[in-house]
């Protein structure tokens, strides 16, 4: 089923409860703004998942700056946690500074443990994601990878993740990791699709490669050749920081929808 034909029966129930019970200029408010909402759920929908997305692309609606303070929990492993870095250089602190110098209210928690497999992301999860949390940044793959563990088990592990946080009415955006190529060819073809397969299942953002224009970029890495160093970081937000403003998009969205039962 689509997320059209999901939200169509509320959208309709919506339209009838404003109908029935509200004057002519009062409902054409509402209306115009559950409308608005849906439009903007349908849109990043429609876009924010396709397989091999562009961070870049954009939003048929862009996210309102300032407003209610929302919460995102970028939920990884070590390239989330800024493993090698000063906590100022860390990727959910830098993607917080440039969310709030483009004008957006947000709070970004640093839920990245470094050595984090799909399995011991999956394991820690309820406690990582506390009550008050909007959105969540998921980015975790990337030793699964490195230790050729199941690339099955990884599948299986990111999407129990994936659907218990949709579960949770949360909005969801997964950072891909391009698949080794040393553990043959299914093992890749497994590991490399599993991403977008899953953010198009649960209707979740999705950003192809988390390290796009800084893996194997020696001056952009840390001594390791794994992990970004500052300037390699600051590649990283600029990529995926259109995709985390349709992220805070859908939020605004679903307030909007239900402010209006």
């Amino acid at each position: 089923m689509s997320r059209f034909e999901m939200l169509r029966p509320r959208f309709a129930q919506i339209i009838k409860r404003h109908r029935d019970q509200m004057g002519a200029a009062a409902r054409n408010i509402k209306f115009c703004t559950a409308f608005l909402a849906l439009l903007v759920l349908l849109g990043t929908a429609s876009t924010g998942f396709a397989a091999g997305a562009s961070s870049s692309a954009s939003s048929p609606l862009p996210a309102q700056k300032s407003g209610a303070l929302i919460n995102i929990v970028a939920f990884g492993d070590s390239l989330t946690a800024g493993y090698g870095l000063r906590p100022r250089h860390a990727f959910p602190v830098k993607l917080a500074k440039a969310l709030k110098a483009r004008g957006f209210n947000v709070k970004i928690a640093n839920a990245g443990v470094s050595g984090d497999t799909t399995a011991a992301g999956l394991a820690r999860l309820d406690w990582s994601i506390p009550a008050g949390t909007d959105a969540v940044i998921v980015e975790l793959g990337a030793n699964d990878g490195l230790r050729g563990l199941s690339a099955k088990a990884a599948r299986r592990n990111l999407e129990k993740i994936v659907a218990r946080l949709k579960s949770r009415k949360l909005e969801v955006l997964i950072a891909g990791i391009p698949p080794p190529r040393n553990f043959g060819r299914s093992y890749a073809k497994i590991f490399g699709g599993m991403f977008a397969q899953i953010a198009k299942k649960h209707g979740a953002l999705y950003h192809a490669n988390f390290l796009q224009d800084v893996m194997l970029r020696p001056k952009l890495n840390q001594s390791d050749g794994l992990h970004p160093n500052p300037e390699g970081t600051a590649i990283v937000v600029a990529n995926i920081l259109p995709l985390v403003e349709k992220l805070i998009a859908r939020v605004q969205a679903r307030r909007l929808i239900q402010s209006s039962n």
